[in-house]
């Protein structure tokens, strides 16, 4: 059975504004041998599964630079500090990024950004019956396009490739779920 490592020490490396990087010194539980590891330390991170009344999804077109790319995604951010709840997140982000609003913002799932070396988690919130009522309030590193995408279509973007983000691929596998009635919330 694989068990937890113990950690013996820890130091700060880095601070980027947007993350922190430590140094962890774990022990191995199997060999007994110490370990550094490196550890991307971020606030939680919200994905929104906005969904029209006409079935369909709310999505985003922007560029990335780490992959110097347009992708197509869900709209998401960075949880604030005064976000209590991701469906806070969820629904500012919403109506940042898109100028879209809904009702019955509910969490639908949570996956480890990267568990191999970052400590934080991302959410899944789905906004129902969501409409475009608001202007959009780019933060200034933004600059998007809403794409309104047919329900239908999404698994055969995914496929085709045009949706490569894994956290937007997680966050709509959740949201096949919860169509297919596999996932209660």
């Amino acid at each position: 059975m694989v068990k937890p490592w113990q950690k013996v020490g820890s130091k700060s490396v880095g601070d980027f504004r947007i993350f922190t990087v430590r140094s962890d010194l774990k022990v191995s539980p199997r060999t007994g041998k110490t370990h550094d590891f490196y550890v991307i330390d971020s606030v939680n991170w919200v994905n929104v599964v906005a969904l029209t009344p006409d079935e369909h999804l709310v999505m985003v077109e922007q560029y990335r630079h780490g992959s110097n790319t347009v992708e197509l995604e869900i709209p998401g951010g960075m949880m604030d500090a005064g976000d209590a709840r991701p469906e806070a997140t969820g629904e500012r982000e919403l109506r940042e990024e898109t100028g879209y609003a809904g009702e019955n913002a509910r969490v639908l799932g949570e996956v480890f950004a990267n568990p191999a070396i970052m400590s934080n988690t991302c959410f899944t919130v789905l906004v129902e019956n969501c409409r475009c009522v608001h202007p959009v309030e780019f933060d200034h590193g933004e600059d998007l396009a809403t794409r309104l995408v047919p329900v239908s279509e999404v698994s055969a973007l995914v496929a085709s490739g045009k949706i490569r983000h894994p956290l937007v691929v997680a966050a709509l596998f959740f949201f096949d779920l919860w169509k297919r009635g596999l996932k209660k919330l």
